[in-house]
């Protein structure tokens, strides 16, 4: 299902939408090129949720960005979800949808984790078979997102990036690409972070997520502001995914590169932890703004 359409519905520099900040953000209106949500905070909610949603949908484009499908899963597709989610996703009219390439379910359980999924051939053909499904019974273009993982359950049989690259080519879905995700994936596991761009469908980019990520060891923790420059530290540290510190540096230079190869695709702001005022984000928004806009000027 193409996405190429889609791609210039919404654009610019987007940010996602979080409670600790939605009444401020609904009394300034301050400018934002869109907003992303999880339609799972919102399904089955009605009242304070569903009126703060519909007041942002008069402001500003939506796109949905899910958490439970479980694509990687082994349980069933759960029809009465997707049929759901259907519906939700017409009335704010999302031109896409996504959701992560891992698992987050089993036995009918949610993990409220996103766990990474093997990299085999066989789980190729499984999981964009699931895809397939769930974008046919949304009814629009699915993307797959690139999970941050910190271990690899069982042998792979090829990288992260051919596995995404074989996925989204066996199912004919977009791709999602966190930026944050695949720099902290390659600094834990030692690989070269721009030849893993090289290798991964950049011509199915239909969005792409920033976010900050903090440095962890046993008992301690230093916000990505405070990179540790001593090897032997570092060598004793994990990134982790936090979505609890501004965008560092390097992941914004990352993105810089990267937009320059895909052109202007949309850029979405992520914070969920250690949220700070609307205004500190919103000159978040504005730096990554100007890094697009001067990624994109000679594409555009």
């Amino acid at each position: 299902m193409s996405t190429a359409g889609a791609k210039n519905i919404v654009n610019g520099v987007g940010l996602g939408l979080r409670w600790d900040f939605v009444d401020e953000l609904l009394a300034t209106r301050p400018h934002v090129d869109f907003l992303e949500i999880s339609p799972e905070n919102y399904m089955g909610r009605g009242g304070y949720y569903d009126e703060a949603l519909e007041r942002a949908r008069e402001l500003w484009p939506i796109v949905t960005h899910g958490l439970t499908m479980s694509l990687g899963g082994t349980d069933p597709l759960r029809e009465d979800y997707l049929a759901g989610l259907a519906s939700f996703l017409d009335r704010v009219k999302s031109p896409w949808h996504s959701d992560h390439l891992c698992f987050s379910t089993f036995g009918g359980v949610v993990l409220h984790d996103l766990l990474p999924i093997p990299f085999k051939k066989e789980e190729v053909v499984r999981v964009a078979d699931r895809i397939k499904r769930a974008q046919d019974a949304i009814g629009r273009p699915m993307a797959v997102e690139n999970v941050s993982s910190y271990m690899h359950p069982g042998k792979r049989e090829m990288s992260e990036a051919e596995f995404i690259a074989r996925v989204c080519e066996a199912a004919d879905c977009g791709l999602m690409l966190d930026v944050n995700n695949a720099y902290v994936n390659a600094t834990n596991f030692g690989f070269d972070v721009d030849e893993w761009m090289r290798t991964v469908p950049l011509d199915r980019v239909v969005q792409m997520h920033v976010a900050g990520h903090d440095w962890f060891t046993e008992g301690t923790w230093k916000t990505s502001d405070v990179v540790p420059t001593d090897p032997a530290e570092k060598a004793n540290m994990l990134i982790v995914d936090t979505h609890g510190s501004d965008c560092c540096d390097d992941v914004l230079a990352l993105l810089e590169r990267t937009l320059r190869r895909t052109g202007p695709v949309p850029v979405l702001l992520e914070r969920d932890q250690a949220i700070p005022p609307l205004e500190q984000l919103l000159a978040e928004v504005a730096k990554v703004k100007a890094i697009w806009s001067r990624a994109t000027a000679k594409a555009a």
